[in-house]
């Protein structure tokens, strides 16, 4: 009785499997109004409804060229032949929390705002694993000297603290990327506009091998895929959902980038920027998003997670840091701004103290590490909690 249940499960569980392959051969990319058929009536009648064209008009279009094509076998023993598997929406190693953003986008604003159907990946890490902490590094196919060399630092850096960086495999700084995360012994994913067993591009090979012999290659296109123009700005959106944050290194003006970045700042991730000499027409890009407020200027790995890594609270017991001070010392510091910064002579206005007073207290927190001072006046130090 046992067995024949299990029998049940296995079965349905393979005919599931046959039909989301089935459906991601048919579509091939991302499909709003699939994944909303699939949500209605479950994968395995869509799929029957896709071959036998019982379907709203607005599927008909987008299944029509491939849905007499019936070979999910056949792509199931590709992807096993080349190392790798296909990952649905029904296997543990699905990255469910990183795609409910994808989920939630307006698909009317944006044709490729649907989650990918599957993600055919090679690698021997657990995809869900592996974007538990990442960081997208994007940016110009033709850089610089300078933006590989910030890359590798950065990457370096990141990698070393456990962080997966994910990129698009392309020449440039995606490459640097990839290249500087396998030196450090770090973990990165390639994201692909085309099968997983076609190398794009054609120069990156062995870069890409040696990525899905340590880290992973994902694309959400069926083996045999070749890449198309179209293909490489819905490949972005799984670029940046895939990550905690999009950084930038190097951009022209008319950077493809800023299509990643785009996608970031829709899901709610955090874009960030390296700046380079104003001079560069490889950082131009960058400049004009730092300047119009799409991403965030950073120079070092610090300042990426200080964006896209976890809240760091204080604890609740922690203790104020002007809780142990009195007398005079009590009264300057409760005159300073938690933001900002002021003149000793205002400090005297704000506390009631003489100005002689106030000049002699502010050196004594400054020893404290309370306070410091620069052109604009005097600030408040914020502590870091233990």
């Amino acid at each position: 009785m046992f067995g024949r249940t299990e029998d049940v499960v296995m079965l349905d569980a393979d005919e599931r499997r046959l039909a989301w392959v089935y459906l991601s051969r048919v579509v091939a990319g991302p499909c709003a109004a699939l994944s909303a058929l699939i949500e209605q009536v479950g994968v395995v009648e869509a799929a029957r409804a896709v071959r036998e064209r019982e379907l709203p008009e607005s599927l008909r279009g987008p299944t029509e060229k491939r849905r007499g094509t019936y070979c999910p076998d056949e792509d199931l023993d590709t992807i096993t032949r080349l190392g790798g598997r296909v990952v649905t929406p029904d296997d543990d190693e699905w990255p469910a929390w990183r795609m409910l953003g994808l989920g939630q986008l307006d698909p009317g604003r944006d044709a490729d705002a649907a989650v990918p159907l599957v993600l055919w990946v090679r690698g021997p890490l657990c995809l869900l694993a592996a974007t538990e902490q990442a960081v997208a590094v994007v940016g110009a196919r033709c850089s610089s000297g300078y933006g590989e060399r910030v890359t590798g630092e950065i990457v370096s850096d990141l990698a070393a603290r456990g962080w997966t960086i994910v990129s698009g495999a392309a020449f440039g700084i995606d490459g640097a990327a990839h290249r500087a995360a396998l030196a450090t012994g770090g973990a990165t994913i390639a994201v692909l506009a085309c099968g997983v067993d076609r190398p794009y591009p054609a120069q990156h090979d062995r870069l890409l091998t040696q990525i899905a012999e340590t880290g992973l290659v994902v694309s959400e296109y069926p083996p045999g895929t070749s890449a198309h123009k179209h293909h490489f700005l819905a490949r972005n959106r799984l670029v940046a959902a895939l990550a905690d944050g999009v950084l930038v290194v190097e951009a022209g003006l008319r950077s493809g980038t800023r299509n990643t970045v785009k996608w970031a700042r829709r899901l709610g991730r955090p874009a960030l920027a390296v700046p380079g000499p104003v001079t560069s027409a490889s950082s131009v890009g960058c400049h004009r998003m730092i300047r119009e407020g799409e991403a965030l200027l950073v120079t070092r790995a610090e300042e990426v997670l200080d964006e896209a890594g976890p809240l760091r609270l204080s604890l609740p017991e922690t203790r104020s840091d002007d809780e142990n001070l009195c007398g005079d010392e009590a009264l300057v510091y409760a005159a300073l701004p938690k933001i900002g910064s002021r003149q000793p002579a205002d400090l005297a206005g704000q506390s009631g103290l003489p100005l002689p007073a106030v000049r002699a207290t502010l050196p004594a927190l400054e020893l404290a590490g309370l306070v410091g001072c620069d052109a604009s006046g005097w600030f408040r130090i914020v502590r870091k909690p233990r």
